[in-house]
């Protein structure tokens, strides 16, 4: 077989249907558009969103804003005035080992990080890996400590939730003692269409 033997298979090809061209086409007069009405009429195509009339579904679904990176960093957030309750008296530095232990965080691969919510009396020597600004001022006037850990290979959003089904399906003796996985705890979602 040669090249110029090469040919496409009955029916893959399919002539032009010429409309207008006289009776002897086959499609003279309406050319095959029927008669009247909005499809007979040149432009007359009606869009893919057209719903007869009625509110059409992209104008009755709720109008996006913002977006979610999907390149953020995630981390477990604890705020001073949570700090301040449960190591008012300890003494020891504060550490994300500790307050896993405590079970301020959950996650124990993920990076932590100090928010400023709540009051700060007590003089604690924190240490995590992120430290909000109102956090460390909050921390450095009760005369405590702060001091930023390093970590490599943050986990990035999209990476959290595979993390939390391998945490989560880790045989119980096998788990760290202090990680209690959320069950049933969480608000049911809803889907909206208004």
């Amino acid at each position: 077989m040669q090249l110029h033997d090469l040919q496409a298979p009955y029916g893959a090809n399919k002539r032009r249907k010429r409309i207008g061209r006289g009776a002897g086409s086959g499609n003279e007069k309406t050319s095959g558009r029927g008669t009247k009405g909005q499809k007979a009429r040149t432009g007359g195509n009606i869009p893919p969103w057209f719903e007869g009339g009625q509110n059409k579904i992209v104008k009755a679904l709720p109008y996006k804003r913002g977006f979610h990176n999907p390149f953020a960093t995630e981390y477990n957030t604890v705020n001073v005035g949570r700090l301040a309750e449960v190591f008012a008296d300890s003494g020891e530095e504060i550490t994300p080992e500790l307050m896993l232990a405590h079970r301020l965080i959950n996650h124990p691969a993920l990076p932590t990080k100090i928010l400023g919510y709540g009051e700060l009396e007590a003089a604690l020597n924190v240490s995590a890996h992120a430290f909000t600004a109102s956090a460390m001022q909050k921390i450095q006037a009760s005369g405590g400590a702060a001091t930023e850990l390093e970590h490599s290979g943050t986990v990035k959003r999209r990476e959290r939730r595979a993390l939390q089904e391998a945490i989560a399906n880790t045989p119980a003796g096998e788990q760290p003692t202090t990680y209690k996985p959320r069950t049933g705890s969480g608000r049911k979602k809803r889907a909206r269409l208004a």
